[in-house]
């Protein structure tokens, strides 16, 4: 046996590896919503009749929690096993379509199933239920609905919390709670196919996008369409974070019309404020274009105003309040955690904690620009306003460098990040980010208060402080590695070049 047929050999058992890995990883996904109620899957009233389903088992909570870190472990090492795999002409081009055929089966599987491994969708119908009862979800929270049968369903710490969502998401958490009325059942129902929709018609536009090359359209299926880490987080667990990728990824495949593009921008803004970040992408790409770029921005802008003119101005205050408050698992607890040790107690030290994070973020992005400006230039490529990055990369690198930098950080943050990358050239930073997202989701392992086994309360008080250091080392080895990389690409042949960014 020649050596060459020896590696063939070596990396097709481990291409079967990594896709065992990623295929238990959702199957094990989809048990624990069939599985019914426990410690991962609040109890949902409502008609029997209705969905969601399951069998209503009510498993033992130690065996659910374990099926969940077992999907994850499994996801999460076979995702970045079958990534460091690709090669593009070893891809054959119905792996890809496998892939996304896949993912979008398991999506839909899970719209039927009730949301599994936080109690976030519970405050989503509540905030519905509000506009419907004519109740401010951004001034009340479910605790000023008692006896409530959708109400009374919201777990603590959030019964007295507002909504932080926009007018887009509450807009759809009404429409969901007008078709469900008082049954809790029917109204997730409804969110969950509206969340399954939104994931599908994304990995079908990254799909699309990607159709020219298979070693391409099989990776972006591996970072949206199929990665059991996302379908875990964003379709399990039904965050509205799946709604904005939906619309900041169509606003980017879109932007050759500035007016379209800039609705969809809008919409996602409107959705989730962070996601506004994506927004610069395409400034950045027409910011020697003023006038298309003032329509795009004109049309964002509208769909924005339009919608907290709607809502009010009291939507704005829940979302300044939440911008200060800083993630258990996030590495800036630790921070917070000398300063206090080393300055004193009677303070959050949180407006420094603000200040440090965006010091980071500019750290993080200027390394990743130097990254893709090198390259660039090595491989002589031209982006499509004459010179730098094109907007899906600078949008993929504001928002990577904002999810390993900011105080708040939680699993289904890592969605958008994602998403972008399916949209550029390949590189090392998808390893960081699938990464970044498996410890998250470890370190929320379940992202639920309510319910848990006493004997496993170490999983949130011990383990994930632990995790932190782990997102610290992350973002540490993230620098180090964009430095050491725009240093090789200057020093590297033209022929050799990369350029993370679109075809």
């Amino acid at each position: 046996m020649t050596s060459q047929s020896w590696r063939d050999k070596a990396r097709g058992r481990l291409a079967w590896a990594a896709t065992a890995a990623i295929g238990a990883s959702i199957l094990l996904t989809l048990s624990i919503g069939l599985l019914g109620p426990s410690p991962m899957v609040p109890a949902l009233t409502g008609a029997a009749w209705q969905p969601p389903y399951s069998f209503e088992v009510r498993p033992d909570p130690h065996l659910t929690i374990a099926m969940a870190a077992a999907a994850l472990v499994l996801g999460g090492l076979g995702l970045l096993l079958a990534l460091s795999l690709i090669r593009g002409p070893r891809v054959l081009p119905e792996l890809a379509r496998t892939a996304v055929m896949i993912g979008c089966l398991a999506a839909g599987v899970l719209a039927f199933l009730p949301p599994s491994g936080s109690g976030d969708h519970l405050n989503y119908a509540v905030y519905g239920r509000m506009v419907t009862l004519g109740v401010d979800p951004y001034t009340h929270g479910a605790v000023d609905l008692p006896g409530d049968p959708v109400a009374d369903a919201v777990e603590e710490p959030w019964r007295e919390e507002p909504s932080v969502y926009g007018p887009v998401a509450t807009a759809l958490q009404a429409v969901a709670s007008w078709v469900g009325g008082d049954s809790l059942r029917l109204t997730i129902f409804v969110l969950a196919l509206f969340n399954a929709a939104a994931f599908i018609v994304t990995g079908l536009l990254i799909d699309r996008f990607a159709r020219g090359d298979p070693a391409r359209r099989l990776r972006a299926a591996l970072l949206w369409t199929a990665n059991p880490l996302l379908l875990y987080q964003l379709v399990a667990g039904m965050h509205a974070d799946t709604l904005a990728v939906a619309c900041m990824v169509a606003a980017l495949l879109s932007r050759a019309r500035p007016a379209g593009s800039g609705v969809l921008l809008g919409l996602g803004v409107a959705i989730k404020i962070n996601a506004g970040l994506v927004a610069l992408g395409p400034a950045w790409e027409l910011r020697r274009r003023p006038a298309r770029l003032a329509l795009m921005a004109g049309c964002a802008l509208a769909v924005v105003v339009a919608g907290y003119a709607i809502v009010g101005t009291a939507a704005i205050e829940p979302i300044t309040r939440t911008s200060k408050a800083i993630s258990h698992a996030s590495f800036w607890k630790l921070v917070q955690g000398w300063l206090q040790s080393v300055v004193g107690t009677g303070s959050a030290y949180r407006g420094e904690i603000q200040v440090g994070s965006l010091l980071v973020l500019a750290l993080v992005a200027w390394s990743l620009f130097r990254l893709a400006s090198g390259t660039a230039s090595r491989a002589g490529s031209v982006a499509t306003d004459g010179g730098g990055p094109e907007a899906p990369v600078v949008a993929a690198v504001l928002v990577v460098a904002y999810v390993f930098a900011t105080p708040y950080i939680l699993p289904w943050y890592d969605g958008l990040a994602l998403g972008l990358l399916a949209l550029v050239t390949a590189s090392a930073l998808d390893m960081f980010v699938v990464a970044h997202l498996l410890v998250l989701s470890l370190a929320y392992l379940p992202a639920r208060v309510e319910g848990q086994p006493q004997d496993l309360v170490w999983l949130s008080t011990e383990l994930r402080p632990r995790l932190a250091w782990a997102l610290l080392a992350l973002t540490v080895a993230l620098l180090v590695w964009a430095w050491r990389a725009a240093g090789r690409a200057r020093t590297r042949p033209a022929s050799a070049a990369r350029l993370p960014s679109t075809p």
